[in-house]
């Protein structure tokens, strides 16, 4: 089953026919479901890579799961999902923003700390958000994490800056 996965997802990732996607992800549904509740952290990372990866808009709770699995392996492949998902609007990654902090915050594997901080670049500019990501630049216990977070946090002023000049009102950033 998981080679079978395993293929999908391949061909899903090399694919940029909508109507192939779409047929890949019904032939999918039922294995990416057994996938990410199964006991093989392998099987569930793939299962989460997979979410991602076909476009599986109507299962982002699963990723919620993931984003609290045991597994490195699984809360990264997880966070992957979330990024691809999360790249055309912020719906996905301010749905589980307060998650998304506490790995970038205290997540024991700096990979899935990196990782969450890319999804959060994809997330609207809140003040919360802001607030960590300018405190994770003054810590130099890891300075890859801290470089990442200084870039993010620009990004997020920028954008919240572009949409203020519009006319938009994000949320206030003090």
């Amino acid at each position: 089953m998981t080679d079978d996965l395993a293929g999908l997802v391949e061909r899903a990732a090399a694919s940029t026919d909508e109507r192939e996607l779409a047929e890949l992800r019904a032939v999918a549904e039922e294995e990416v479901d057994a996938s990410v509740r199964s006991d093989d952290f392998r099987a569930r990372a793939l299962g989460y890579r997979a979410l991602g990866v076909l476009d599986f808009r109507q299962k982002t709770e699963l990723l919620g799961i993931g984003l609290v699995d045991p597994s490195p392996a699984c809360r990264g492949a997880a966070l992957i999902s979330l990024e691809l998902l999360s790249r055309d609007h912020p719906r996905e990654v301010n749905a589980v923003r307060p998650l998304l902090h506490t790995i970038v915050n205290a997540d024991d594997n700096a990979a899935v700390r990196r990782l969450a901080l890319f999804c959060l670049k994809n997330g609207s500019p809140s003040r919360d958000t802001l607030v960590l990501l300018d405190h994770l630049t003054s810590d130099d216990e890891d300075a890859e994490i801290s470089a990442l977070a200084g870039r993010v946090v620009s990004e997020l002023k920028k954008r919240a800056r572009e949409a203020e000049s519009r006319g938009s009102k994000p949320r206030k950033i003090r």
